[in-house]
């Protein structure tokens, strides 16, 4: 498999905590929604392309079964929201909610 975020598919990502991980994501997922909005569907598209892959490095180094099932339905309401058909009603806004508690406890581990 071919890593567009190769230096993090070769350990450093392993090396994050779980809140910089899934803030990383949140990232990804805040870029998605802002080409969406501009209606530009091929960025739109990588963006979700490379939260997904960040989603897969992590399945990969976590060892915590509760941490496994959040991130695969995780993955599985993305994939419903920027493909499918929606069927859990997310929204913009439940996005930015979900992620900004990883950006705030990401941030606060630093300081």
């Amino acid at each position: 498999m071919e890593f567009q975020h190769k230096s993090l598919a070769e350990g450093r990502w392993a090396q994050m905590s779980l809140s910089e991980q899934m803030a990383n994501i949140g990232s990804e997922i805040s870029r998605a929604l802002n080409w969406k909005r501009k209606n530009n569907e091929k960025y739109c598209l990588k963006s979700v392309g490379r939260a997904l892959e960040l989603i897969s490095l992590t399945l990969d180094c976590i060892t915590v079964k509760s941490h496994i099932k959040e991130l695969a339905r995780l993955k599985e309401v993305i994939l419903d929201y920027f493909y499918g058909n929606n069927e859990f009603s997310s929204s913009e806004i439940l996005w930015e909610k979900y992620f900004n508690h990883f950006n705030f406890a990401a941030r606060n581990r630093k300081i």
